[in-house]
């Protein structure tokens, strides 16, 4: 099978449980969704120029770097016309010694036929807020598949945004299942605003991450 590769590059993991550490990350076309504030829209654009590769290649690319933690991400990573296609680069993927996948996907789509597939893969979710115009696209089922090794990320650009996330996460009982973490959308909204909501609130187990990327590099800088 062959995928629509828009890059591939080494770095350190700019967000999530992986932060710091480095990763192979590999992009994949399209999305289904258009987020306000996506900082990755020219991946999903139709005349986006991408690279075909199959599985064994995209194996032997992870291998040569000798990289252990592997970010697929996108676009959205999930989304295929034959979700076997998408197990059969998660399973080639998995197979390479002693890797860890993390499938960065946008929460519209069903995760649950994804989750058996191997045991070192695991899911860093979104959860779409209003400010984000793509919250009524968002699957819920998907909160009843997630485990302690998941996570689910909230991309915050407001106060209302904020309670929003308050409200997630109590009733689903995130923090009991699952990592929990809050972004603010870069320039909309300052972090020490999402640490006041925070302790105001009592969120407890709740993670403030900055992407690493924006502050290391250049915020549009690609390939980071």
């Amino acid at each position: 099978m062959e995928y629509k590769i828009a890059e591939k590059f080494v770095s350190i993991n700019g967000e999530g449980t992986k932060a710091g550490q480095l990763a192979v990350f590999i992009r994949l076309c399209g999305c289904n969704l258009n987020c306000s504030y996506c900082d990755t829209k020219w991946a999903n654009e139709k005349d986006v120029p991408f690279t075909l590769m199959t599985e064994e290649e995209l194996a032997s690319y992870v291998e040569d770097t000798g990289v252990k933690n592997i970010t697929l991400t996108g676009g959205e990573p999930l989304l295929d016309k034959d979700n076997e296609d998408v197990k059969l680069l998660l399973s080639r993927l998995s197979k390479i010694k002693d890797v860890f996948i993390e499938i960065e996907t946008n929460g519209s789509i069903a995760i649950e036929q994804f989750k058996d597939v191997a045991t070192n893969i695991s899911f860093t979710m979104d959860y779409k807020l209003p400010s984000s115009n793509m919250e009524e696209l968002m699957c819920l089922d998907n909160f009843n598949h997630l485990r302690s090794m998941d996570t689910v990320k909230f991309v915050a650009g407001s106060e209302n945004d904020l309670k929003k996330v308050k409200e997630i996460i109590k009733k689903y009982k995130l923090t009991e299942k699952c990592n929990v973490y809050i972004s603010p959308v870069f320039g909309n909204i300052e972090p020490v605003d999402i640490v006041d909501f925070m302790i105001t609130n009592k969120l407890n187990d709740v993670n403030l991450q900055l992407q690493l990327h924006k502050i290391i590099w250049d915020p549009e800088k690609k390939g980071v």
